[in-house]
């Protein structure tokens, strides 16, 4: 799967992203031409070296009417204002795919619902100074058009540096993150306290919330590029934004682990609970001996599934078990992927299951295939499978 690694150990804003996904695409120069050519009222685009506690990567500047707008805040800088009605129409009217305004005007729609939160206005009240809307608006496109091209798959991204201290906009100083950033950051795992100032701007958390897919280290995968993105300002880190891309390939998941104890149902009951467990939707249930109060000989079960799972095991748990409370805990389930198939031997045909990833390769035939297949030729399970072995390997040389 082609996958995209954002750091966001110096938080994120979205000329950094920008700059960043630039240095993962072919020809970053024809990109910011055809960016200064799509319409954006007023806004010129311009991608330059930069250089930060020396890692060498790419600034973009974006001026709207001549003017920087360093903050990449709704705030100071420009005296007229525009609503969140006119910033559809220059969206509307940009020459970008169909399927690229969506994306812009959703993530604009992150930053005008977290703004109209934060200052208890409808959507429709909320204005953003011009010179602030505008470059975001550049920010935004840019980057939705990028990861187009990148043709990413799937987007994790790490847990997200905000800074500390305060931050001054147009409605006076602020504790960092700024309230915008802080609604729209609900859900994501963030952090500060290492570097004093804004590390992580409303269209930076607004382009996290929107397309990344979720939140952590580092997925196993074969790096194919990386990029870096610059900020403006000088910390005692590195003020960069670095991109990974390449293909994890491998299906890796988040889990979840619910286990509870029992020492007074009988094996068929446990047997009976397991069934209903699979029935619910479990990825894997299992059960160990346990030692318990009072020296008695226990079980603890334990079931694999997925989040969306959770409430549906939960139930069958506490239905099918003498349990009265379920312990959860979060854990990366790493899973090759998996195909199924059919191999034609002179004998009959046998279904397979083949899993594959992390260079590894496993076959597995069908039991039940193979077993009808020796009892009916007088032959073991093992010849079968060579069997199976061979003809599945004259099929592939046969390709």
């Amino acid at each position: 799967m082609r996958t995209l690694y954002i750091d966001c150990s110096m938080g994120a804003a979205g000329d950094m992203l920008t700059a960043a996904a630039l240095e993962l695409i072919p020809d970053p120069g024809a990109f910011i031409e055809k960016m200064n050519a799509i319409g954006i009222p007023g806004v010129h685009f311009e991608a330059v070296p930069a250089s930060k506690c020396g890692v060498s990567g790419t600034h973009v500047r974006v001026t709207v009417h001549g003017h920087e707008e360093q903050t990449h805040h709704h705030g100071h800088g420009g005296h007229h204002h525009s609503s969140m009605g006119e910033i559809g129409s220059v969206v509307s009217g940009l020459d970008i795919p169909e399927e690229v305004k969506r994306d812009v005007l959703a993530v604009y729609g992150l930053i005008a619902d977290a703004e109209s939160r934060v200052h208890g206005q409808s959507v429709e009240l909320v204005h953003f100074h011009e010179v602030g809307a505008m470059d975001a608006v550049a920010d935004i496109t840019a980057f939705c058009l990028l990861i187009r091209m990148l043709q990413v798959e799937r987007v994790v991204a790490s847990p997200v540096h905000v800074g500390s201290g305060t931050v001054r906009c147009a409605h006076g100083v602020l504790p960092v993150p700024a309230p915008a950033t802080a609604q729209l950051l609900l859900g994501c795992p963030v952090y500060g306290g290492e570097i004093e100032g804004e590390l992580c701007t409303p269209t930076g958390a607004a382009l996290l919330k929107y397309f990344a897919d979720s939140f952590g280290p580092i997925p196993a995968m074969v790096a194919e590029g990386v990029g870096y993105g610059m900020g403006s300002r000088d910390f005692p880190r590195a003020n960069c934004l670095r991109l990974m891309l390449g293909k994890t390939g491998d299906a890796a998941e988040t889990a979840l682990e619910l286990s509870c104890n029992v020492d007074d149902m009988s094996a068929e009951a446990i047997a009976f609970a397991m069934d209903r467990l699979f029935e619910a939707g479990a990825r894997e249930v299992y059960t160990v001996p346990a030692g318990m109060k009072k020296s008695r000989p226990g079980t603890l079960l334990r079931v694999i599934c997925l989040p969306e799972q959770r409430e549906r095991i939960l139930r069958a748990l506490f239905r099918h078990t003498s349990t009265i409370g379920v312990r959860e805990a979060e854990t990366r389930r790493y899973v090759l992927e998996r195909t199924v198939g059919r191999v034609q031997t002179p004998l009959g045909d046998i279904r397979y299951k083949r899993s594959a990833g992390y260079g590894a390769e496993r076959i597995k035939y069908e039991y039940d295939d193979c077993a009808r297949i020796a009892a009916a030729n007088d032959l073991t399970l093992e010849e079968v499978r060579q069997l199976a072995d061979r003809a599945r390997r004259s099929e592939i040389h046969s390709v």
